[in-house]
C-alpha cells in the first residue's frame, strides 16, 4: 500500500480540472475535514459535468494524504470498468472487485472499484477486508441498491454522487441516508460556459391517459407498449424524426423491447439507417452496435433505457423520448446523453413524445435541488397528472390538413371555454357542440366554391371532431366507449346536414356574393 501511495504522489494526472471542479473538491474536502468520520455527504452535478473526474481526483488526493483505503461503488459493469480506467488515468492503481476477481492480492491495493451486488456477496462471505476503508464513494447514488451496504461502513465517510438527488423509490428518500447535500454547477451555467450543449426541444401533445402506473411509481411497460407500438404512434414518431432530425445521429428511448423492435422495423422499412439495442444483447453484439453508432454520421439507435447511464457518445445530435416517465431522474438522464459538447456542437435536439416537458419543465430549468432533497414528496406531489397536462392542450388541425383551410383566419375552437361560458350563462351543454358544428361548417364554407367542396373538407375534420368530442365528454363527465362513438357519429352527420341545408346562405354571408352556378 505504501508503494501505491508513493506512486500517486509522484504521478501527475493527465486530466486538467476546470475551476468549478476544483471548487467542488475543495468544498467536499472541507466537509470531510470538519464532519464526523461516519458522515454521509451527497454531491450533485449534472450529467456531463464530470462527476467521475471530480471523485477520481478526490481519491488521488485522499490517498496521498491519508493512510487509509478507498472503495468506489457502481451499479453497472460498464460504469465499474469506466471508473477503473478513469482512476488509472489519475495515477490511482485500483482493484476491480467483480465476480471473477481473485482477492488474494487485495492487501497490495489502496483503492477498490466494485459493483454493488458483487460487493454485497463478497462482504457477506467475508472475502474482502474493508476494516481500513476510510472513504466510500457511491456513483449514481440515487439508486437504492446501495443502501443495504451502508451497514458495512459504519465508521467510513460516505460520499454519494448523482446528477439528480431524488431517490428512485418514493418510500426511501435520500435524506434518510445522507446528512447533507452539496450542489454543483447548474446546467444553465454549464451551457453558458460551453461545458454542455443547449437543448432545442420539440414537444408534441400526446394523449397518454391509457397508460397505467405500476408499483414502482412509473408507467408500466405493458401499457406503454400497447400505446407506443400502435401504427398511429409509430407513424407519429417517424414523422417527428423526419421533420426535426432526418440525417442526424439520433438516439431513441423506449419503454419496452417490443416497442423498440417495432420502431426498428418502421424505420428500416422507410429506408433509414437504424439498429436496435436492449439488455438481451451479448457483450459482443453491444460492442458492435455501439461501434456502428459511433462511426455512422446519420445513425439511428433505438433502445430500452440501458443507455441512460455509463454511455458517452458526444456525436449524438438528437434525443427522442418515445416514452413517458414519471421519473425526474430518468428524464434528465435520457436528455443528458445528447448534452456532451464536441468540436462545433453547441446545441442538440430533443423530440418529446411523452409529455415529459410538460410534466417536469425544460431540461436545464433552475430546479431547487436542496428543496427536492429535503422534501421529495412535496416535489413529487406537485408534478402534473396526465389529465391536467392534456386538459391544457390546444388541439388544432394537423398542419397538412390546415393547408386545405388556408383562407380561414383561425381554425381553433375552445370546447372547454365554450362549455364554461355556457354553464355561467345557464345554457344547456348541447349548445357547445352546436357552436362547434357551426364553426366547423364556417371554415369548410370559407375554403369552398360549392357544397361538394365543403362536404369534402368536412371529411378531413374527423380527427379534429374526435378531439373535440373527447374534451366535451370530459367536461360533462361522460366517457363510455359507446357514448363517445355515438357523439362522434352524430356530430359528423349534423355537420354534413348543416352544410347541405345552409351552404348557399352562409356562403353569401361569408363571401358577399352567392356561390357560382
Amino acid at each position: 500500500m505504501a508503494e501505491n501511495i508513493q506512486a500517486i504522489q509522484e504521478k501527475k494526472t493527465d486530466k486538467e480540472l476546470y475551476t468549478y471542479q476544483k471548487g467542488a473538491i475543495d468544498k467536499i474536502f472541507e466537509k470531510f475535514d470538519t464532519a464526523p468520520d461516519d458522515y454521509h455527504l451527497l454531491y450533485q452535478l449534472p450529467t456531463g459535468g464530470g462527476k467521475t473526474v471530480i471523485f477520481s481526483e478526490m481519491v488521488r488526493q485522499y490517498l496521498k494524504n491519508h493512510n487509509k483505503k478507498v472503495l468506489v461503488m457502481t451499479h453497472r459493469v460498464e460504469l465499474c470498468n469506466q471508473t477503473s480506467k478513469m482512476l488509472n488515468s489519475f495515477g490511482v492503481t485500483n482493484k476491480v472487485v467483480n465476480s471473477k476477481a481473485n482477492l488474494d492480492d487485495q492487501a497490495e491495493y489502496s483503492c477498490f472499484v466494485a459493483m454493488v451486488e458483487t460487493l454485497n456477496n463478497r462482504l457477506n462471505d467475508d472475502k474482502l477486508d474493508i476494516s481500513d476503508v476510510g472513504l466510500v464513494i457511491i456513483d449514481e447514488a440515487h439508486y437504492n441498491s446501495f443502501t443495504k451496504l451502508f451497514k458495512f461502513f459504519e465508521n467510513s465517510f460516505i460520499l454519494g454522487v448523482t446528477a439528480t438527488p431524488l431517490s428512485s423509490n418514493k418510500e426511501l428518500p435520500m435524506k434518510d441516508n445522507y446528512n447533507e447535500l452539496i450542489t454543483g454547477e447548474t446546467i444553465e451555467n454549464l451551457i453558458e460556459n460551453e461545458f454542455l450543449a443547449h437543448a432545442e426541444t420539440y414537444a408534441y401533445d400526446m394523449g397518454l391517459t391509457s397508460l397505467e402506473v405500476g408499483s414502482n411509481g412509473d408507467y408500466t411497460v405493458k401499457s406503454s407498449e400497447d400505446l407506443y407500438s400502435s401504427p398511429a404512434m409509430l407513424d407519429k414518431l417517424l414523422e417527428a424524426y423526419k421533420k426535426h432530425s432526418e440525417g442526424k445521429k439520433t438516439l431513441i428511448f423506449n419503454n419496452g423491447i417490443n416497442t423498440s423492435i417495432s420502431v426498428y422495423y418502421t424505420f428500416k422499412e422507410a429506408g433509414l439507417p437504424i439498429m436496435h439495442l436492449d439488455n438481451t444483447a451479448t457483450k459482443k453484439q453491444r460492442k458492435q452496435i455501439l461501434q456502428w453508432f459511433h462511426e455512422t454520421p446519420n445513425a439511428i439507435l433505438t433502445s430500452v433505457s440501458i443507455l441512460t447511464t455509463g454511455f458517452d457518445e458526444p456525436t449524438i445530435d438528437t434525443i427522442i423520448l418515445n416514452r413517458a416517465t414519471k421519473s425526474l431522474t430518468l428524464y434528465y438522464q435520457m436528455i443528458g446523453r445528447g448534452s456532451r459538447i464536441l468540436n462545433n456542437k453547441s446545441k442538440f435536439t430533443v423530440i418529446d413524445l411523452g409529455n415529459n416537458l410538460y410534466r417536469f419543465g425544460p431540461w436545464g430549468a433552475d430546479l431547487d435541488w436542496q428543496l427536492i432533497f429535503k422534501s421529495p414528496n412535496w416535489y413529487a406531489d406537485r408534478i402534473k397528472s396526465d389529465e391536467a397536462i392534456e386538459g391544457e392542450f390546444k388541439h388544432d388541425l394537423h398542419e397538412d390538413i390546415k393547408e386545405e383551410f388556408s383562407k380561414s383566419e383561425d381554425t381553433y375552437f375552445d370546447i372547454k371555454q365554450t362549455y364554461k361560458d355556457a354553464v355561467v350563462n345557464g345554457e344547456s351543454s348541447k349548445v357547445v357542440l352546436e357552436r362547434s358544428i357551426e364553426q366547423h361548417a364556417k371554415i369548410c364554407i370559407e375554403n369552398s366554391e360549392d357544397v361538394y367542396d365543403a362536404l369534402g373538407l368536412a371529411k378531413l375534420l374527423k380527427d379534429d371532431i374526435n378531439q373535440r368530442i373527447e374534451v366535451y365528454a370530459k367536461c360533462i363527465s361522460k366517457s363510455t366507449h359507446n357514448f363517445l362513438k355515438w357523439l362522434k357519429d352524430d356530430y359528423y352527420n349534423k355537420l354534413t346536414s348543416y352544410l347541405r341545408s345552409n351552404f348557399d346562405e352562409k356562403f353569401e354571408e361569408i363571401h358577399g356574393h352567392p356561390p357560382e352556378e
